[in-house]
């Protein structure tokens, strides 16, 4: 399936996976990518789990790769692509004769990414595991949650998809970018465990400089600060306040109709201040306070549901959200703006 975008001509190989290589795949689709996908006999689970959004925008052909002539054919597709994308296990494409060097060989400018959760070597490489289980290993999932209680799992946002697929779709363009420059491909390893440490850089710095704990819901960031946190209202839904910098709290505190005098970073009085904002956000429903805080910078944002957030009107305005085949789903690419500049 040939699209419009700036990866228009880029031809993809994608070999069916969890987690990542889908929703990398949707995203380089909606970039324009032209992307086979090649499903496996019997994976048609995950298809239907996700199918409808995570597969969409490339055209799919089923081959049963341990056949000799269905695997010419997978191989007959890669001569033709710019690229590879896979998800196995380390080992499995070099045992199904699709490894880097049994197709490199083949098409010396081809760029083969590749994403597991360990990394291709390791003590763990061969080791199952999902997104909790790597954010578990690099401090992240230890720094999200409450004082006193169990880590607060972050859905598989963070180790599937940031780590994961954002990290492939990076290093896949800049070696496609590359081999365009060079006519040499190269493999990219992506490792879902490097690119959450990556994106703890911040905290990392912060801890050398001794402004983080090493323990949760003790920082500034993680839920402790009464400025940054969600509170509950009257109707038992909840608000999100991000106020961060001392204007945004000054609004916050107008909004509240608090005058006493508040240290904002003094830690000694968050206690106390949390307890003063969990009472006055009680006093309202949610959208009560959405609508006191709208058009403000209090930092103040009603905490939807999945459901309700296809139809709030700054996504709705936005065209946030496309309806395929009776799904509502993120619109193709939608994170990216490009044309000419005006």
């Amino acid at each position: 399936m040939s699209g419009s975008g700036p990866l228009a001509g880029i031809r993809i190989v994608e070999f069916d996976a969890i987690g990542p290589v889908p929703l990398a795949g949707m995203i380089l689709a909606g970039l324009g990518a032209d992307i086979v996908r090649i499903s496996r006999p019997g994976t048609g689970a995950w298809s239907e789990v996700g199918g409808a959004v995570l597969h969409r925008g490339r055209a799919t052909v089923t081959l049963d790769l341990r056949d000799a002539t269905q695997r010419e054919q997978a191989l007959a597709l890669i001569d033709r692509a710019d690229a590879v994308i896979e998800g196995s296990r380390p080992g499995v494409m070099e045992r199904l004769g699709l490894g880097p060097d049994d197709v490199l060989p083949r098409n010396p400018s081809l760029v083969f990414a590749r994403v597991t959760g360990w990394g291709q070597e390791g003590p763990l490489a061969t080791t199952a595991g999902h997104d909790i289980n790597y954010i578990a290993l690099t401090g992240v999932l230890h720094a999200i949650g409450s004082a006193g209680e169990p880590p607060t799992v972050p859905l598989n946002l963070i180790g599937d998809y940031a780590a994961g697929s954002m990290f492939a779709c990076l290093g896949l363009v800049s070696a496609i970018l590359s081999a365009r420059r060079t006519g040499q491909g190269q493999v990219v390893d992506v490792a879902m465990v490097d690119g959450v440490v990556t994106m703890m850089s911040l905290f990392h710095a912060l801890g050398a400089a001794g402004l983080w704990r090493d323990e949760h819901g003790t920082n500034l960031l993680d839920g402790s600060a009464p400025f940054y946190r969600c509170y509950v209202c009257a109707d038992g839904k909840s608000v999100a306040v991000g106020a961060l910098e001392p204007q945004f709290f000054a609004r916050l505190l107008e909004g509240l109709a608090i005058d006493v005098a508040c240290r904002q970073y003094d830690s000694s009085e968050w206690p106390a201040m949390t307890a003063l904002f969990e009472e006055r956000f009680a006093e309202r429903t949610r959208d009560e306070w959405a609508d006191l805080f709208a058009g403000t910078d209090a930092c103040v944002t009603p905490v939807l549901s999945i459901a309700e957030s296809l139809s709030h009107p700054a996504n709705v305005d936005r065209s946030v959200f496309i309806d395929v085949d009776g799904v509502r789903q993120a619109a193709p690419a939608r994170a990216f703006h490009w044309g000419s500049h005006r």
